[in-house]
């Protein structure tokens, strides 16, 4: 398997020490408690990624110290997040249905707002289970293979929130767990370059398979 960097991610009510064992710390936030992130800031020493909701993104991005990932923008939103991305140097992630063709033409959308394509991260989304999932790991494919400039940028998958939503992996904490793990390595298989975990167990697994 490629080596490849993994998000941990968490609620940031639930933030603590532990979840900087990884390559880049994701925090989410339910509303724009800007002093929260302001407080938070000096003791985080990974890389940031933030996601949110539109509004909360805009009024978060306004205390930061450091250029981040921020996640997501989509067809919906683009026209808001772009301005304040570009702003602040940050790197924004682009979510798009499972459609190659919807891929480049948001990254062309926005890279036309001034986004360099250098800071585009790709997430074509993916199903968490049986076919969603396939067709998925085909897209993640199609686009590695592509020659098209507006596709060449990292690929960053949200395979593991998905595959936690479904019934088998609510059925209790060791199928969750290997749930996570199991989504993980497909999309860690098909070329993912950024892989976002829930779980610090499931990501020690992950990175001792690359």
């Amino acid at each position: 398997m490629k080596e490849a960097k993994f998000v941990l991610e968490t609620n940031v009510s639930e933030y603590s020490r532990q979840y900087e064992d990884c390559d880049i710390l994701g925090l989410r936030f339910e509303d724009a408690d800007k002093k929260l992130l302001k407080k938070l800031l000096p003791e985080i020493t990974k890389p940031l990624m933030l996601r949110g909701e539109t509004e909360v993104l805009m009024q978060l991005m306004e205390v930061l110290d450091r250029k981040c990932i921020i996640a997501h923008a989509h067809e919906n939103n683009y026209k808001e997040l772009v301005p304040a991305a570009v702003k602040g140097g940050h790197t924004l992630v682009i979510r798009t249905p499972i459609d190659i063709n919807l891929a480049k033409e948001m990254n062309i959308l926005t890279s036309d707002m001034g986004l360099p394509l250098d800071k585009i991260l790709i997430d074509t989304d993916i199903g968490g289970l049986g076919y969603g999932l396939e067709y998925g790991y085909s897209m993640i494919e199609k686009i590695k293979l592509s020659n098209d400039k507006y596709l060449n940028m990292p690929i960053i998958s949200f395979a593991v929130e998905e595959t936690l939503k479904t019934k088998e992996a609510k059925s209790s904490a060791q199928m969750a767990l290997m749930s996570e793990i199991t989504a993980a390595a497909a999309v860690l298989a098909a070329g993912v370059d950024i892989i976002v975990m829930n779980c610090p167990q499931a990501l020690k697994t992950l990175k001792g398979l690359q």
